[in-house]
């Protein structure tokens, strides 16, 4: 008589392999989703390249506003050089009202934790920050000797530079980096052309 041993089947070892071994290989595999970011890190991040870019084009258009209406290298600097105090002090102070407003809201609504409410402090450090660097973009490039090209080379810095904030902002909003980059240079290069008109004009009245 011979001894017969019970094997299993291979649909029992394909169910027990998928039993075992299955939540592991789909653990594996499962893509791991990033890290959310908080409130209070995407609001400073917000500020600093809001900050930027209005440093940039602020201090640009202040720059080829006074170039259009003095060709006095000194009187351009000097115009550039307050503008980037004043807008980095006003940009300061206005995000710290508007994000301690929001954190008020935030508190009355009894919805979000203490740890992730918004930091006005953080938000204002961050625009004036970043509005000093960004302003100082076009400052640097008016210090050159540029002569009568002090406005284009200005003008060329400058959508260099709101191309890139443009596309940093797209990025952490997770919007269309082109239509981003467009609508930044678009403003800009707007703003400074109607500065410099308004400079023009008011250098020939005077």
């Amino acid at each position: 008589m011979t001894d017969t041993i019970d094997r299993p089947t291979v649909g029992s070892m394909s169910t027990i392999s998928a039993h075992f071994l299955t939540p592991h290989a789909a653990a594996d595999l499962q893509p791991v989703a990033p890290a959310p970011v908080s409130a209070s890190r995407l609001n400073q991040l917000r500020a600093g390249v809001l900050g930027a870019n209005d440093g940039i084009v602020s201090v640009a258009a202040i720059v080829v506003g006074v170039a259009g209406a003095s060709a006095t290298r000194a009187s351009v600097l000097t115009a550039g050089v307050a503008g980037l105090v004043a807008g980095a002090l006003s940009m300061a102070a206005g995000e710290y009202v508007s994000v301690s407003s929001q954190r008020d809201a935030e508190r009355a609504g009894l919805a979000t934790p203490d740890d992730e409410l918004t930091n006005p402090w953080h938000a204002a450090v961050a625009s004036l920050a970043s509005f000093l660097v960004g302003g100082v973009i076009p400052l640097l490039v008016a210090l050159a000797a540029w002569g009568a090209g002090v406005v284009p080379a200005v003008f060329a810095a400058v959508v260099v530079a709101l191309v890139v904030t443009g596309a940093v902002s797209a990025r952490i909003g997770n919007a269309p980096v082109r239509r981003a980059v467009v609508r930044n240079v678009v403003g800009g290069s707007l703003a400074m052309a109607i500065t410099y008109g308004v400079g023009a004009l008011v250098g020939l009245a005077l």
